[in-house]
C-alpha cells in the first residue's frame, strides 16, 4: 500500500523521533533527506533530526540560516543524527528549507558519510 501523503526532500515535518538508546522518543522536527523517488517508493523517509540548541555544534550539524522560513519557532540545527521513519509517523509538515540551508546540509551529510572522495 502506497502512503497517500506525499513528502518532499527538503521538507521539515513533526515526527516522534527515537532516542539513539532507543530508550524513548521525542516529537521533534526532523528534516527529510531522502530522494523523493525513495520516498515514493517505500513507505519511509531517511530524516535527520533538528533541535533548538544552536549552542552545541557538532559533526555533521548545520545552523539552519532560514530557520523562520522552515516554519521552526526557534533558531535551530538540522543535525547530524540520521533515522528511517515510516511516513505514517509523520504528525505534520511545518515547512521546507530553504535551498542555502539544504545544501548546507547535503555538505554536512557528505562529510559525515564520507562521500568526497
Amino acid at each position: 500500500m502506497r502512503p497517500t501523503t506525499t513528502f518532499s526532500r527538503g521538507d521539515v515535518v513533526l515526527v516522534n523521533f527515537l532516542f539513539s538508546e532507543e530508550t524513548g522518543a521525542k516529537r521533534r522536527p526532523a528534516v527529510l533527506i531522502s530522494s523523493n523517488s525513495y520516498q515514493r517508493g517505500r513507505r519511509e523517509v531517511i530524516a535527520a533530526a533538528v533541535t533548538s540548541n544552536t549552542g552545541r555544534i557538532l559533526a555533521g550539524d548545520s545552523l539552519l540560516t532560514d530557520w523562520q522560513e522552515a516554519g521552526l519557532l526557534f533558531p535551530s540545527v538540522a543535525t547530524g543524527v540520521i533515522r528511517t521513519i515510516k511516513q505514517g509517523m509523520i504528525t505534520r509538515t511545518l515547512g521546507s528549507l530553504s535551498y542555502r540551508d539544504m545544501d548546507a546540509v547535503d555538505q554536512r551529510l557528505k562529510l559525515i558519510l564520507d562521500l568526497e572522495r
